[in-house]
């Protein structure tokens, strides 16, 4: 099933501790107007309000290029690809509260994205089993440019221009601090906040792309890989341990064969003199799975930029979702976890706020829903 809005509200209405595996990757921060209908945040204190958001001055502020400062400040992501006539795309701060409207991931300052975020993660946290596990694909931005750090979501990794604004009376800060050109550190603010809120990191994977697409930048190294983050919200949870072959080469060992046996063996160079030879035979099945994995990226013409691999998803949701068990993807997109769960004999539930990137998602899954159901008839 795929629920259709905003996930801020769905997740509310999921019971308690009934989700296995959350596999997601957000919209990050600034990149792209996904032309969505904008939510209202951080309405907590006052939520009998009745805003005011000045949608009127919103639309001069656009058409006017007009960046004045204040609690009412309008943002657009790419104000070249926004509309004045586009009312989906306004965004502000209530001249009452301190509530902000508009669309997850185009927040004014990143304090106020990963804040959101973090509000999001609170409520899966709570739906997740206590046997349950959590992993979230997170890019950095550059400050100034907000080109992404070569995003699987962009050709070339290029995201949108940003207006380093100050927002007066805003608790939540602003990007007068960091400097242009410089990474904002977004996966790493976010992983920490995450554990302030009592998550437990147990991994940061590197997803290394070998294919990323060049970035111009002439100034700096291109950036071909991407944070995923493994969260749980107990110390004892489901964990499929994963697997990979042995190289051919290991740091500090030697690999040979001993005469008359089969198995190939290990020894540790600096504990030979000392200790003596040891032999350490091979698991048949690989080395435990190491954390940068290299995958590269997919195309998929038919679908928005935020596509990533399902090879991506798929040790996720074998090590972390036992089979018949539910994985949520709470930013579903074109449906690649949920396509990849369905693959792996697990239950599924996406949750996605754009009614087109949903049509995608259901062409690609209808054909195996509707085979396995010829497959069960048949059988």
């Amino acid at each position: 099933m795929i629920l259709q809005g905003n996930c801020a509200d769905w997740l509310k209405q999921i019971n308690d501790e009934s989700i296995d595996c959350v596999v997601t990757s957000p919209p990050y921060w600034a990149l792209r107007d996904y032309k969505v209908a904008p939510h209202i945040w951080d309405d907590e204190d006052d939520p009998n309000c009745e805003h005011d958001w000045n949608e009127t001055k919103a639309r001069l502020a656009h058409q006017n290029r007009n960046n004045s400062s204040g609690p009412n400040t309008v943002v657009f992501a790419n104000p070249k690809r926004a509309n004045s006539d586009h009312r989906v795309s306004i965004s502000g701060f209530c001249s009452k509260c301190n509530a902000w409207k508009g669309p997850f991931g185009l927040e004014p300052t990143f304090q106020l994205y990963i804040k959101h975020m973090l509000d999001i993660f609170t409520e899966i946290k709570r739906i997740l089993k206590k046997s349950g596990t959590c992993w979230v694909v997170l890019g950095d931005t550059y400050a100034g440019s907000g080109n992404g750090a070569n995003d699987y979501r962009v050709k070339g990794g290029m995201g949108q221009k940003l207006n380093k604004e100050k927002y007066s009376g805003h608790k939540s800060g602003s990007m007068e601090n960091i400097g242009d050109k410089s990474l904002c550190m977004i996966p790493q603010r976010f992983a920490i906040g995450m554990i302030d809120r009592g998550w437990i990191l147990r991994n940061d994977i590197i997803w290394h792309k070998p294919n990323c697409m060049p970035s111009s930048a002439t100034d700096r190294f291109t950036v071909d890989y991407e944070h995923i983050f493994f969260f749980v919200k107990s110390q004892r949870y489901y964990f499929k341990t994963q697997y990979e072959p042995y190289g051919e080469t290991q740091s500090g060992w030697t690999k040979q064969r001993m005469k008359g046996i089969n198995n190939i063996i290990y020894q540790k160079k600096d504990m030979i003199n000392q200790w003596g030879t040891q032999n350490i035979e091979l698991n048949p099945e690989g080395r435990i799975k190491r954390t940068v994995w290299k995958i590269p990226t997919q195309p998929f013409p038919d679908a928005h930029f935020a596509v990533f691999p399902e090879e991506l998803v798929k040790t996720p949701i074998i090590a972390g979702c036992p089979e018949g068990g539910l994985v949520l993807d709470p930013f579903a997109g074109s449906g690649t976890t949920l396509l990849a769960a369905h693959n792996l004999f697990r239950n599924w539930l996406g949750i996605e706020i754009n009614p087109e990137y949903i049509k995608i998602a259901k062409q690609r899954l209808t054909p195996l829903i509707q085979q396995q159901r010829l497959e069960l008839w048949a059988s």
